[in-house]
Protein backbone atom coordinates (compact mmCIF):
# COMPACT_ATOMS: atom_id res chain seq x y z
CA UNK A 1 0.00 0.00 0.00
CA UNK A 2 1.06 3.82 -0.42
CA UNK A 3 0.13 6.28 2.15
CA UNK A 4 0.37 9.90 1.31
CA UNK A 5 0.26 12.74 3.77
CA UNK A 6 -0.33 15.92 2.64
CA UNK A 7 0.75 19.77 4.69
CA UNK A 8 1.65 22.94 4.22
CA UNK A 9 -1.93 24.66 4.00
CA UNK A 10 -3.46 27.52 5.56
CA UNK A 11 -4.85 31.20 5.67
CA UNK A 12 -3.56 33.45 3.37
CA UNK A 13 -4.23 36.96 1.26
CA UNK A 14 -5.05 36.66 -2.53
CA UNK A 15 -1.88 37.44 -4.44
CA UNK A 16 0.17 35.52 -1.88
CA UNK A 17 2.18 32.42 -2.08
CA UNK A 18 1.94 29.05 -0.79
CA UNK A 19 3.57 25.95 -0.88
CA UNK A 20 2.00 22.60 0.09
CA UNK A 21 4.00 19.30 0.10
CA UNK A 22 2.41 15.60 -0.03
CA UNK A 23 5.22 13.16 1.75
CA UNK A 24 4.46 9.39 0.08
CA UNK A 25 5.24 5.99 2.22
CA UNK A 26 5.25 2.35 1.67
CA UNK A 27 5.50 0.86 -1.87
CA UNK A 28 6.35 4.38 -3.37
CA UNK A 29 7.97 2.30 -6.21
CA UNK A 30 4.30 1.43 -7.29
CA UNK A 31 3.57 5.27 -8.30
CA UNK A 32 4.47 6.81 -11.62
CA UNK A 33 1.78 9.44 -11.90
CA UNK A 34 1.42 12.18 -8.76
CA UNK A 35 -1.03 14.59 -8.82
CA UNK A 36 -2.90 17.57 -6.80
CA UNK A 37 -6.57 18.04 -7.19
CA UNK A 38 -9.03 20.19 -4.94
CA UNK A 39 -12.08 20.70 -4.09
CA UNK A 40 -14.28 23.57 -2.74
CA UNK A 41 -17.50 23.35 -0.89
CA UNK A 42 -20.42 21.73 -3.03
CA UNK A 43 -18.45 21.22 -5.93
CA UNK A 44 -16.75 18.10 -7.20
CA UNK A 45 -13.16 17.44 -6.90
CA UNK A 46 -11.35 19.00 -9.64
CA UNK A 47 -7.83 18.38 -11.45
CA UNK A 48 -5.22 20.80 -10.57
CA UNK A 49 -1.59 19.12 -11.51
CA UNK A 50 -0.08 15.77 -12.38
CA UNK A 51 3.60 15.20 -12.50
CA UNK A 52 4.73 11.55 -14.02
CA UNK A 53 7.81 9.19 -12.55
CA UNK A 54 10.52 10.91 -14.17
CA UNK A 55 9.04 14.73 -14.07
CA UNK A 56 9.54 15.39 -17.40
CA UNK A 57 5.80 16.05 -18.16
CA UNK A 58 3.30 17.88 -16.20
CA UNK A 59 0.21 19.03 -16.97
CA UNK A 60 -2.22 22.20 -14.92
CA UNK A 61 -5.45 22.95 -15.10
CA UNK A 62 -6.23 26.16 -16.98
CA UNK A 63 -7.42 28.34 -14.39
CA UNK A 64 -3.72 27.76 -12.65
CA UNK A 65 -1.40 27.98 -15.55
CA UNK A 66 1.09 29.94 -14.78
CA UNK A 67 0.95 30.33 -11.14
CA UNK A 68 0.81 26.80 -9.72
CA UNK A 69 4.10 24.72 -10.31
CA UNK A 70 4.35 21.20 -9.09
CA UNK A 71 7.57 19.18 -8.72
CA UNK A 72 8.60 15.75 -7.17
CA UNK A 73 11.64 14.64 -5.58
CA UNK A 74 11.97 10.93 -5.64
CA UNK A 75 14.58 10.56 -3.49
CA UNK A 76 12.53 12.09 -0.66
CA UNK A 77 9.48 10.54 -1.60
CA UNK A 78 7.83 13.48 -1.92
CA UNK A 79 5.55 15.78 -3.79
CA UNK A 80 5.43 19.57 -4.16
CA UNK A 81 2.84 22.37 -5.17
CA UNK A 82 4.22 25.75 -5.34
CA UNK A 83 1.01 28.24 -5.63
CA UNK A 84 1.88 31.86 -6.98
CA UNK A 85 -0.87 34.58 -7.02
CA UNK A 86 -3.56 32.97 -5.02
CA UNK A 87 -6.98 34.15 -5.97
CA UNK A 88 -10.25 33.47 -3.92
CA UNK A 89 -11.51 30.96 -5.90
CA UNK A 90 -7.90 28.94 -5.24
CA UNK A 91 -10.12 28.21 -1.84
CA UNK A 92 -10.69 24.59 -0.84
CA UNK A 93 -9.34 21.27 0.02
CA UNK A 94 -5.75 20.22 -1.60
CA UNK A 95 -5.79 16.26 -2.07
CA UNK A 96 -2.56 14.67 -3.08
CA UNK A 97 -3.31 11.84 -5.34
CA UNK A 98 -1.01 8.79 -6.51
CA UNK A 99 -1.68 6.23 -9.55
CA UNK A 100 -0.31 3.20 -10.63
CA UNK A 101 -0.09 3.65 -14.01
CA UNK A 102 -0.05 6.93 -16.55
CA UNK A 103 -2.55 9.38 -15.63
CA UNK A 104 -4.55 12.35 -16.58
CA UNK A 105 -7.35 14.41 -14.88
CA UNK A 106 -10.42 12.51 -13.75
CA UNK A 107 -9.78 11.58 -10.41
CA UNK A 108 -10.86 7.76 -10.48
CA UNK A 109 -7.90 7.18 -12.17
CA UNK A 110 -5.54 7.73 -9.17
CA UNK A 111 -5.16 4.73 -6.84
CA UNK A 112 -4.23 6.74 -3.39
CA UNK A 113 -5.23 9.65 -1.98
CA UNK A 114 -4.22 11.56 1.31
CA UNK A 115 -6.20 12.98 3.64
CA UNK A 116 -6.37 16.90 2.14
CA UNK A 117 -5.14 20.25 3.67
CA UNK A 118 -6.91 23.40 3.89
CA UNK A 119 -6.02 26.45 1.53
CA UNK A 120 -8.19 29.28 2.10
CA UNK A 121 -7.42 32.37 0.41
CA UNK A 122 -9.16 35.43 1.50
CA UNK A 123 -9.73 39.44 0.01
Amino acid sequence: QVQLVESGGGLVQAGDSLRLSCAASGRTFAIYTMGWFRQAPGKEREFVASINWSGATTNYADSVKGRFTISRDNAKNALYLQMNSLKLEDTGVYYCAGARLPAGRTPSAYDYWGQGTQVTVSS
